[in-house]
């Protein structure tokens, strides 16, 4: 008999990766087990919430005077679209969204990082809370954003490709 433990609570992560310099502006979102109960909004409501917050993030870091046009590429996940996103769009006028085609993960460059800092912060690790899962992402979304040559080379390097 093996025991486990049970924990349904969650830290969403938003990151956006500037392809040319590797830089990395990130958001992390708790998302407690039952924050439907607690807030009364669905678990989408919060995410657009939070990426909204992220896209502002984003504009502080590409400042439209020295940055007039920023494309931020997306797939097609509920909280990336809706009203509140299109309002938020509508006032950070030179951030341009890039929508990816349905089930096309291998497209997105950011999807190569998500890989690695999954490998690298939580497999094969047991968090007993989420504050500890949320100081090891933060610590590993540190050492990325100071190693900038790891991540380009991730862009750079050859996906493998699926033996046949």
């Amino acid at each position: 008999m093996v025991g486990t433990w049970d924990n349904k609570d969650l830290v969403y992560c938003y990151a956006a990766l500037n392809v040319t310099r590797g830089k990395l502006t990130t958001r992390l979102l708790e998302q407690p087990a039952r924050i439907k109960q607690q807030t009364g909004q669905s678990k989408t409501r919060r995410l657009q919430v939070a990426f909204v917050a992220h896209l502002h993030d984003i504009a502080r870091a590409y400042p439209a005077a020295s940055h007039p046009e920023v494309v931020i590429i997306i797939d097609n996940a509920p909280w990336h679209q809706g009203p509140i996103v299109e309002e938020a769009m509508a006032t950070l006028a030179h951030l341009r969204f890039y929508r990816l085609p349905s089930y096309s993960p291998q497209l997105n460059p950011i999807e190569r990082f998500w890989r690695i800092l999954r490998r690298r912060a939580t497999h094969n690790r047991l968090f007993t809370t989420r504050s500890e899962l949320r100081q090891t992402l933060r610590h590993n979304l540190c050492y990325y954003q100071s190693m900038r040559h790891k991540v380009l080379s991730l862009l750079e390097s050859k996906r493998k490709k699926a033996k046949k």
